[in-house]
């Protein structure tokens, strides 16, 4: 155990030597592509959801809203590793523009820190991971699934789990523990820190509510069709299926279910390379997620530049390099065999997720 926690602290020491003058985040670069991606994909859904389906004018109006709409979405990764007062306002103001609208407000993916805690990933109480290699096609069917009903879900814990919280107290603390987080493990529990802004989230919440009821309201006072909705729950599938398919090349998820050191941690992680098409499956420096695992406060900005200098400076015999796949494809294709030869095999009920 202690040469393994040697070699791991030896691999991020050297990694943050390396890179140490790319840590700091440029505000100017968040903002523009943030107001940016915000406007095509607001402009784009605007024209797919008041026209005609399917037309060649909707049906590519909804393709770039999906991806535009998906980098948004993909800020709230960035800001739930700001340290605590950094980039404030852009916090602020992403959740009043997309995170509301979109009814993804960052408090519910703060739960993210535990899929970097050494004794949490991979475990049960890591709400984004799942031992896809060892619970054969089923999971992986499952796993998929859940595009077409979180889409749902999160609706109806805003629309009616944020008025029944009001009720009581412990109902409050139920809601928030067990209904509050962005996940893929659906047996994870969040664990409330003491100093958590329950002010800001409680503010947040409500106008999410507020929002999923306009929905609602408009619908059946007919001002806009039922059709719409449809049309919304359609976009949300779509946005989602992105992260999703990106997910499954994010790891290796060899795991079983029990803690690793962190680096086991980013050995089950992947960088990737490739074009445009992996850029936008892979949005805000995603392809870089073992670089993103062993340095988690990079600025996404700066994660290209900081692997191919880690690329270059770290010595061929580094496990750095072991962490790179020529392509998504490359990645997702050694999943499905590592499926295929331990079909049958399941992480353990003791220990595992």
């Amino acid at each position: 155990m202690t040469t393994v926690a040697s070699a791991d602290t030896r691999l991020s020491s050297s990694a943050r030597q390396e890179v140490a003058d790319l840590f700091g985040p440029r505000p100017w670069i968040y903002w523009t592509d943030f107001l940016l991606s915000l406007t095509v994909g607001y402009a784009s859904a605007t024209i797919y959801l008041s026209g005609p389906f399917p037309s060649s004018r909707t049906v590519a109006s909804l393709v770039i809203a999906v991806v535009a709409l998906y980098r948004v979405s993909m800020f709230m990764h960035e800001i739930v590793h700001f340290r605590r007062g950094q980039m404030r306002s852009f916090s602020i103001t992403w959740n009043l523009l997309a995170g509301v609208p979109m009814l993804i407000p960052s408090f519910m993916y703060e739960s993210h820190q535990d899929h970097h805690n050494v004794r949490e990933y991979g475990t049960r109480q890591d709400g984004e991971y799942l031992p896809l290699c060892h619970t054969g096609w089923s999971g992986l069917v499952v796993f998929l699934g859940q595009v077409f009903l979180q889409p749902v879900l999160v609706f109806l814990r805003f629309l009616l789990g944020t008025p029944v919280s009001a009720l009581h107290p412990r109902w409050r603390q139920w809601i928030l523990q067990h209904a509050s987080s962005f996940v893929i493990n659906f047996r994870y529990r969040r664990t409330l820190p003491a100093d958590a802004p329950r002010g800001w989230w409680l503010l947040l919440e409500w106008c999410c509510f507020l929002r999923a009821a306009l929905i609602v309201v408009m619908i059946v006072l007919d001002i806009f069709p039922p059709t719409r909705g449809l049309k919304i729950y359609f976009l949300a599938c779509c946005t989602l299926g992105l992260n999703h398919l990106r997910t499954l090349g994010a790891h290796r998820y060899t795991n079983p279910g029990f803690a690793v050191t962190h680096e086991e941690q980013f050995h089950d992680s992947t960088n990737i390379r490739g074009g445009l098409l992996t850029e936008l499956l892979c949005p805000l420096g995603l392809r870089y997620h073992a670089l993103h695992h062993l340095l988690p406060t990079l600025p996404y900005h700066n994660l290209s530049r900081a692997h191919r200098r880690l690329m270059e400076q770290l010595p061929e015999s580094s496990a750095y390099q072991d962490a790179e796949y020529p392509s998504f494809a490359s990645v997702v294709s050694r999943l499905m065999r590592t499926i295929r030869t331990r079909e049958g095999h399941h992480a353990p009920d003791a220990e595992g997720i």
